[in-house]
């Protein structure tokens, strides 16, 4: 295993023990998250959770695809937060059970994990070029849209259940 691989891994499988702790944990009804700087948009459980549950086989796909189409160009992939397929899942799985999605982002990160000891550093040097951000190492991809995206819902969890609920009411 490489040393960005083994990197990567340590963090998701301690990001992968926190939601593990959080999936059975209740959220006081009404809490939102804190506001989405770049949007505004803030989120009850439910939604993090459905969110969790669709971006992890979204990203390992479009890593894939970056590293199919590698070459001397940027392979274009991604998506925006706009994304109709994003918001559509999010909307359908957000009152889905808890441990139901868990289940599935627990296999999500299983292949992920995988997925992430099987790069070499060949592998780790693929460019892509996103929609929004242009020009990206498949580094700096695994920790905004996979790794640190993961880290970032955990926080968000964690402060669902720790700070005093912002309702929406």
């Amino acid at each position: 295993m490489n040393e960005v691989s083994a990197g990567f891994v340590e963090r998701l499988d301690a990001v992968a023990a926190r939601l593990h702790d959080l999936a059975p944990r209740e959220v006081p009804e009404g809490a939102l998250t804190a506001a989405d700087p770049p949007t505004g948009e803030r989120w009850e459980a439910g939604q993090v959770w459905a969110h969790l549950a669709e971006f992890i086989p979204y990203w390992v796909g479009e890593m894939a695809l970056v590293l199919e189409r590698g070459g001397s160009e940027p392979a274009v992939f991604g998506r925006t937060k706009s994304d109709p397929g994003r918001l559509s899942a999010i909307e359908r799985d957000r009152g889905k059970d808890r441990a139901a999605l868990w289940d599935r982002v627990a296999g999500d990160i299983d292949s992920l994990r995988a997925r992430l000891l099987g790069l070499d550093a060949e592998a780790w040097q693929a460019q892509g070029r996103h929609p929004t951000l242009g020009a990206m190492s498949m580094a700096r991809i695994v920790d905004e849209f996979l790794v640190g995206h993961l880290e970032q819902h955990a926080v968000q969890l964690d402060e669902l259940l720790t700070e005093a609920p912002r309702t929406g009411r």
